[in-house]
């Protein structure tokens, strides 16, 4: 069943969300974009006169109540967004009575799932070392399906649009499915257009296929990094794994950030490059600072001589052309992580430098996804977002569904 096919009318709805917003000291959101992306969904509900329960998490409350992690602080941004009042349910696992009291039109927010250790389906206070580790998983998933079959029984159909956290077999992106039949249980919008940008890039690639991997580690991408060489022409690997590579040919990186135990893995990384024809783009110069800090003393150095007690912090002007030159004559452009530390506003140069060429490419025809939070992030500091394709509002999600991972909140709705 597909969202479009569906009426909502007398009907109760409950929708995953992704609903994980920043908040400052004051419980103000400071982006409010996953609410944005969840809009579409949820007032199809509502047009259609349905009853809508959404659930999300916030944070990691690590299955304990956190006033700091509560949903309470959004409900009047919700209804803002929403243009109808939010109720508030303050426990997501008793609030039968308030959800069998709403009308059409009429909106509950749940508080947050993550509250109860059962949400995520592992074992609280128990180490994996622990002989009673395996007997308490066991337990802890029994409690899991009755966690998923209380929310489900708050509502008629079910709605999967959190993307963010469809990588995860939580009790509400993934179990709670099986106690729905196959015509009341759907993708959101959002989900649809997530798992439609991942599909157009994998299966319907058109060449030049571009893909940007920045980071401070190889081994939290290595996976992605093996699946994309056997489909990019050309891969760009930057950030903080800039340096591992630097230092596995040979050379000196000075205090940079390097994982010494990964210099097998990137060595092994350029010989399937060369293997596979993929035309492997590494920094060839930085620019290095004398401290972790935006204002520390900067040079610019070759990547693989940086002076002891300098670190690198960006691309240098030579590797940001080279970048350029592989992105803007891609016709599919992937980029999942920065190119330095563009926290600070000194060191964003090769992030924007990345950003444009992107812009660029896309403007002459080429298809562009961004995933993961920092390059997402990067995109919104630039103010560029209408200027590139797709950006994708998961991170872990995206990067598995990429890899080639079956991911358990669409498995769940498909049936895979």
């Amino acid at each position: 069943m597909t969202i479009n096919e569906f009426n909502f009318a007398g009907q109760k709805a409950i929708v995953r969300v992704d609903f994980n917003v920043p908040l400052d000291e004051n419980g103000n959101i400071t982006d409010d974009t996953r609410i944005r992306g969840a809009l579409p969904t949820l007032k199809k509900v509502l047009a259609d006169g349905g009853a809508l329960i959404i659930m999300s998490h916030m944070g990691k409350p690590k299955g304990k109540v956190n006033p700091k992690f509560s949903l309470g602080q959004i409900v009047d941004a919700v209804s803002a967004a929403l243009g109808v009042p939010v109720q508030f349910a303050p426990d997501c696992a008793k609030a039968q009575e308030a959800a069998a009291n709403l009308k059409g039109g009429e909106v509950l927010l749940l508080e947050n799932l993550r509250f109860y250790p059962e949400e995520e389906g592992k074992p609280v206070g128990i180490d994996k070392a622990d002989p009673a580790y395996d007997e308490a998983k066991k337990a802890m998933k029994a409690s899991q399906k009755e966690f998923a079959k209380t929310l489900a029984s708050y509502a008629d159909c079910y709605v999967m649009d959190a993307f963010g956290t469809a990588h995860r077999k939580h009790a509400s992106t993934a179990v709670i499915a099986d106690y729905f039949d196959a015509d009341h249980k759907m993708l959101g919008y959002l989900m649809e257009k997530e798992v439609n940008a991942v599909d157009n890039v994998l299966s319907n690639i058109k060449r030049p296929f571009t893909a940007i991997m920045g980071g401070s580690k190889v081994s939290t991408k290595i996976g992605i990094i093996e699946n994309l060489l056997g489909k990019v022409d050309n891969l760009i690997l930057c950030g903080g794994m800039t340096y591992t590579f630097a230092k596995a040919l040979g050379g000196n990186v000075g205090k940079s950030i390097c994982e010494n135990d990964k210099l097998d893995i990137a060595l092994d990384v350029i010989k399937k490059a060369k293997e596979n024809g993929v035309n492997l783009v590494l920094g060839t110069d930085c620019i290095a600072g004398d401290d972790f800090k935006n204002d520390c003393n900067t040079q610019v150095c070759p990547a693989n001589d940086i002076p002891e007690g300098w670190e690198g912090l960006d691309a240098g002007p030579e590797t940001r052309k080279a970048f350029a030159a592989a992105i803007e004559s891609a016709k599919t452009i992937l980029w999942n992580g920065p190119a330095g530390v563009f926290e600070f506003d000194n060191f964003v140069g090769g992030s924007k430098a990345i950003a444009d060429a992107i812009a660029k490419a896309t403007a002459n025809g080429a298809f562009s996804l961004i995933g993961g939070g920092d390059s997402v992030a990067c995109i919104n500091k630039f103010g560029m977002a209408d200027q590139v394709s797709y950006i994708s509002t998961g991170g872990g999600a995206l990067l598995e569904a990429i890899e080639g991972k079956v991911l358990p909140g669409v498995a769940a709705i498909k049936g895979e």
